[in-house]
């Protein structure tokens, strides 16, 4: 069989990707350990997630993952270090070893969990794509929207539903494509396009940093699925594993009411087995981690349980103020759960 260039060009990436995985087996842990710091792939910018503030440093949901795992693994959060990344940079970066985690609002799907080489550890919040407007148009539906120009980032999950939609409900529109949120805000507010589309929690942070939030309005619908969380390079069990369990060990430290203030107090008087489980004072997880003993109270005093960090980031602590939704635990009427660490 005869391949068309755009076929052969996706095998020889495809052969190159699984041999660069091949070199990455393994190594990444240890790597590291050694440079003494965790090179973290976060976006360009968007608030809530991972952003700049005003004295320069990264804060965020995305950022707070990447400092737990630095924390579990250093008993120090501050040894990481961020690269921005646009979408279209994201997985070369990862792939390449630019970056050791992805940690960019990134949704995880089939092709990008087997076609690119990655991994994803966690969902780390349960997200789905929406559709924000002027309110001096009048919509207040997305099947009004047809024939519309809708800005929309390229090479993303995003561009993808949005497509799937319209045709879906047999409308037209026309995309406006620029490579990240920064532009696109700019474009939607100067009136290049109609429609801005992306995940409902990016429209909710980009719609916040304009000069006139109030005159923008998010429409009700929701389109997709889109769970987001960090990514790794595929045939690196260890790191992997360091990745999934530190998210995990956030989440059932709020189910277990452990806090970034009471870890130390909770650590030493506890006579819940579970607790004693994650915080390293019976049968060391740690162990099984490659890490110290004390990973998960690390990780914690860094930054918080779960809860305080979707509420400082993106929920009522934050300017977002964001319900916490499908990403309440599942026993607050969520969907987020974490596997037993034992």
């Amino acid at each position: 069989m005869r391949l068309t260039p755009t076929v052969a060009g996706g095998a020889a990436l495809c052969i190159g990707l699984l041999a660069g995985n091949a070199a990455f087996a393994g190594a990444t842990l240890d790597a590291v350990k050694k440079k003494g710091f965790v090179q973290c792939g976060v976006s360009t910018g968007l608030p809530g997630f991972s952003s700049t503030n005003d004295k320069g440093e990264w804060t965020g949901l995305d950022v707070d993952v990447c400092r737990a795992i630095a924390a579990a693994v250093f008993g120090d959060g501050s040894k990481v270090k961020f690269t921005p990344l646009t979408s279209k940079e994201r997985f070369t970066a990862l792939q390449s070893g630019e970056v050791d985690i992805l940690s960019r609002n990134t949704t995880w799907s089939l092709q990008r969990d087997t076609a690119l080489g990655l991994n994803f550890t966690n969902v780390t919040y349960y997200d789905g794509q929406g559709f924000m407007v002027p309110k001096k148009l009048e919509v207040t539906s997305a099947k009004e929207l047809d024939g519309a120009a809708v800005c929309v980032q390229p090479g993303t999950t995003t561009e993808l539903n949005l497509s799937d939609y319209f045709r879906g409900n047999g409308m037209k529109f026309t995309p406006v494509v620029f490579e990240n949120d920064d532009e696109i805000r700019v474009a939607f507010e100067q009136g290049r396009c109609d429609v801005f589309t992306t995940d409902a929690s990016g429209l909710y942070s980009n719609r916040l940093g304009m000069p006139t939030p109030d005159d923008y309005v998010v429409l009700p619908e929701i389109i997709s699925k889109e769970p987001l969380g960090p990514a790794v390079r595929q045939g690196d069990d260890e790191w992997e594993n360091v990745g999934r369990w530190t998210v995990n060990a956030l989440i059932t430290a709020e189910e277990l009411g452990v806090t970034s203030e009471n870890v130390e107090e909770m650590k030493g008087s506890s006579d819940n087995p579970n607790v004693k489980r994650l915080l390293g004072t019976e049968d060391t997880m740690g162990e099984y981690l490659k890490l110290d003993a004390d990973w998960a109270v690390n990780a914690i005093k860094a930054v918080g349980n779960y809860g305080e960090v979707f509420e400082r980031n993106v929920g009522q602590g934050s300017p977002l103020k964001i319900e916490r939704g499908l990403n309440a635990l599942w026993t607050n009427g969520g969907i987020l759960y974490a596997p037993p660490i034992r």
